[in-house]
Formats: C-alpha cells, sequence, structure tokens
C-alpha cells in the first residue's frame, strides 16, 4: 500500500466523527500507543502481534480506531479509481481490508443479565442514602440517574446552570435539565417535583458548577466527579439493597421501564433519554410477551 496516498499518522477521521470526547481521546490514545512502538499501521504483522500484548479493551479502542481512519481511505480510494490506476486501488482496498481483519476481539463468555429496579427497589434505593455530606451527594447522583435517565457521562457533565424553569400549561412552571447528551446531542428533560427541589438545595450548597462532585478523604467538597465515581456509588448502595452488580446504565434502563409500565408512549420516552431511534428503546425495556391477551386480540377482522 502507498503510504503517500494513506498517511495513517492523521487521525483526523477521529477529530471529525460523531463521538463523544472521551471516546475520541481513547481511540487517539490507542492510535499514539501502537505508533510509539516505531511500527507502522500499514504493517498488519506488526499490529496483529502488538495487538496479541494488549487487554480485550484495549483491544477493542484499537481496533474501532482502525476501523474509523481506514473507512476515510476507503472512500477516497473508490471516488478516485480510473482505469490506469484501478490495480493499485484494489490492492490498497484489499490491505485496508486485511488491516480491520487483524485486531481479533473475542466475545466475553456470558452476558451480563441486566437490572430493571421496581418502584419499591427505587424507594429502597434512595433511603440508603443518609442525610451526611456523602449521603445527599450520592442521593443527587443516583436520582439524576434514575429519575432523569442520564448516561454517566451527561451526569457527570450537567451543570447547576443548566438546571432552569420553564412555563407549562395552566399557568404553572416545571423545571428541567438541559443537557449536552451523545453525539453533541441537546434535549430537555422534564425532572419530578421532588428532584427538582433536592438539586435546588444542592446547587445552592455547592454554589454553581458541577452538579455530581467528588469528594477528598477529609470530604471536602472537590470539583466534578469521575464516570469511575459515579460507578462505584451506584455499586455502593445497590450493595445495600442486595444488588451488589447494579450498574449505572440499570438505573437508565429503569427510568425508561418504570415510565413504560405508567404508560408514557414509547416515543416520548425515547426522545427523552436521546435516542435516534425507538429499536434502541425497545431494547432497554423488559419486555415479555403476554399470551393471555394481546394487540392481534384488538383486531376487528370478523
Amino acid at each position: 500500500m502507498d503510504t503517500k496516498i494513506i498517511q495513517f499518522a492523521n487521525i483526523n477521521a477521529i477529530d471529525t466523527a460523531n463521538l463523544s470526547e472521551k471516546t475520541k481521546i481513547q481511540y487517539k490514545k490507542a492510535l499514539n500507543n501502537y505508533l510509539s512502538t516505531g511500527n507502522k499501521l500499514t504493517d498488519a504483522n506488526a499490529l496483529f502481534d502488538y495487538a496479541q500484548s494488549l487487554p480485550t479493551s484495549s483491544k477493542v479502542f484499537l481496533k474501532a480506531a482502525i476501523r474509523l481512519v481506514t473507512a476515510g481511505y476507503e472512500q477516497n480510494l473508490k471516488s478516485n479509481a480510473t482505469p490506469d490506476n484501478l490495480a493499485m486501488v484494489q490492492a490498497a482496498l484489499l490491505r485496508l481490508e486485511s488491516l480491520n481483519s487483524t485486531i481479533k476481539v473475542n466475545a466475553t463468555k456470558g452476558e451480563k443479565v441486566h437490572i430493571w429496579l421496581s418502584q419499591t427497589q427505587v424507594k429502597e434505593l434512595m433511603h440508603t442514602c443518609d442525610d451526611s455530606l456523602v449521603g445527599r451527594r450520592d442521593w443527587v447522583v443516583l436520582a439524576l440517574l434514575v429519575g432523569a435517565g442520564l448516561r454517566r457521562e451527561e451526569l457527570i457533565n450537567v451543570q447547576c446552570n443548566d438546571f432552569i424553569d420553564l412555563p407549562a400549561k395552566k399557568n404553572k412552571t416545571r423545571w428541567v435539565l438541559q443537557v449536552n447528551g451523545k453525539g453533541d446531542k441537546n434535549r430537555i428533560i422534564p425532572i419530578s417535583a421532588v428532584l427538582a427541589t433536592r438539586i435546588k438545595e444542592w446547587c445552592l450548597f455547592v454554589n454553581q458548577g458541577s452538579i455530581a462532585r467528588s469528594l477528598g478523604q477529609s470530604k471536602a467538597l472537590g470539583s466534578s466527579l469521575s464516570a469511575i465515581g459515579v460507578f462505584q456509588i451506584v455499586r455502593k448502595h445497590g450493595a445495600m439493597i442486595g444488588l451488589p452488580e447494579l450498574d449505572p446504565h440499570d438505573l437508565r434502563r429503569t427510568y425508561a421501564q418504570l415510565g413504560y409500565e405508567a404508560g408514557r408512549p414509547l416515543t416520548e420516552i425515547s426522545k427523552l433519554l436521546g435516542h435516534s431511534n425507538i429499536a434502541t428503546t425497545q431494547r432497554y425495556l423488559n419486555l415479555e410477551l403476554d399470551l393471555e391477551s394481546t394487540v392481534s386480540d384488538f383486531i376487528p377482522l370478523d
């Protein structure tokens, strides 16, 4: 493959991809770590040997980064193909295909069982938070996951000034969160009066800035909480109600599930979650077929 045509050190494809900044950083790091070995991404054998030494998570990032970088070059090669350079283009495309298949990521055995909390379990979870500073912080973190359906990345980035009061019907108002979500998509999430009150109190205490805050060993209020910190809080309180494997995303799924069970339209739930299509939302739900009564029973065919 002609490296004058394909400059693999150029990672602009990652910069312009529709990904979160955190993911872009991981992809760039994976590529740079490989390139720092002195090998080229055009060397499939060296790439294979290097990938074999990596843990699964690192392989996943490297494989995804290479897929992004090569995709742009594939399109460029195809669009510039002529009868005179067809053989070279075909050879280059085969090399690109080979690079994308070089790194093998074995699927993990088994699959994590998703958890959906009942309303009773949500109440139990929230009651594990006491009135201490840690307890108040943890309550806000858990409530934004299960009560607003935020992703971890959205939670750690949401600010007190993203929490606003908007006019509603009948001269009433509703507190909402303005969230910058996955793919840099903005959305508004109406929240309950209980959650709104607690967030107002918390933001007055932390004096604006990030809502989800870290706490030092001396329990002094710090800067924004990390994604790992959110995970640890959920695991800690999950264990308190007998669910030590509870994940932040399980609380987001619970938000969707309880809303669906309460009769909220699937389209509304999908919009609140920031999903681009309803099919993604459906996968969040713990749906079982009802063999006693089903949609077909209500179609007047006779």
